[in-house]
């Protein structure tokens, strides 16, 4: 058995062994993109008996598929997986949505007498389902459409701007191009006459909803650049391009995950002046946008996971 091997079977031995001490907490295999999260959680799937719950803002919509590194056919042959291409792009799953949705997943895993064992990289919808959110109010669809009328007219930087005018702080912490997001907070304030700031800092995430055990794959910094670069350039040449034009032509180009990294990078190629010449120093490019955004988004996923009680393998 090859370093690497013996590194991963005993990555999988020390998630087991945290399993059998504590099994009645929910086990969360965490770690920033490209860290091989999957891979892990299906090994520990195959020898528990269990089943994944995905936490991925992007694979959990059909259609999305080569640019959201989403389960091979074979690995969720190895091993059930829930959350995956469970919506259509247009439907508006956000972190509320998602708790409530993975909660009956979870319930219904444990009543087949499995193991779910969650995973992913969009640790605000982990926070949701183990911490819960901010009762703030309901949402409205009449203001909801009024956003995006705006967002149509006038782009994503505008509705930004209309945020950060009344709750600064949610805007510096949420891209423009999070436009759900956005949206809500714009949302909130218009229903309550108060910030989403004002409402999560009340809150306070100081509740937890369900117990659970934080597992984190630590991954050098060297060694994630190349596997996220490796990644990239095998999506690349999967025909990545080609699915986003598809999507595009389908009527997908707005939707929310096409904002996310890597599909937003590509979404734009496709529709420039750059892409139609498409040529190898173009790609290449491309290439490095997407690593480096890839990198950054790593980054902040890591910020996340420092200030949350991982145990780090």
């Amino acid at each position: 058995m090859e370093d690497s091997e013996h590194a991963f079977e005993d990555r999988v031995s020390r998630v087991l062994a945290i399993a059998r001490e504590k099994p009645d907490r929910l086990l969360c295999v965490v770690g920033p993109t490209a860290s091989g999260k999957t891979d892990l959680a299906v090994a520990v799937c195959e020898r528990v008996g269990g089943e994944v719950i995905s936490a991925d803002s992007v694979q959990i919509y059909r259609c999305f598929d080569i640019g959201s590194g989403k389960p091979s056919l074979e690995e969720q042959a190895r091993a059930p997986h829930h959350l995956i291409d469970a919506f259509d792009p247009l439907s508006p799953v956000d972190a509320v949505s998602y708790a409530r949705f993975a909660t009956e997943a979870i319930a219904g895993v444990r009543a087949r007498g499995k193991i779910p064992v969650l995973v992913g990289g969009t640790y605000f919808w982990v926070r949701a389902l183990v911490m819960g959110l901010a009762e703030a109010p309901a949402a409205n669809a009449v203001i909801r459409a009024k956003h995006r009328a705006t967002v149509e007219q006038f782009g994503r930087s505008a509705l930004h701007a209309e945020l950060e005018k009344i709750d600064a702080a949610s805007a510096a912490r949420l891209h423009l191009n999070d436009v759900v997001r956005v949206s809500r907070a714009l949302e909130v304030f218009e229903l309550s006459g108060r910030t989403m700031s004002e409402w999560q800092a009340e809150h306070g995430f100081r509740e937890t909803k369900m117990d659970a055990s934080f597992i984190g794959i630590r991954v050098e910094q060297g060694e994630l650049t190349r596997r996220i670069t490796q990644r990239v350039d095998t999506w690349l040449a999967s025909g990545w391009l080609d699915e986003v034009r598809s999507l595009i032509d389908r009527g997908y180009g707005g939707a929310r995950a096409m904002g996310s990294v890597g599909y937003k990078e590509v979404h734009a190629f496709v529709t420039s002046k750059e892409g139609a010449a498409d040529t190898r120093e173009v790609r290449l490019a491309l290439r490095d946008r997407i690593v480096q955004s890839t990198r950054i988004f790593a980054r902040r996923q890591r910020t996340w996971l420092h200030k949350a009680p991982v145990e780090w393998v």
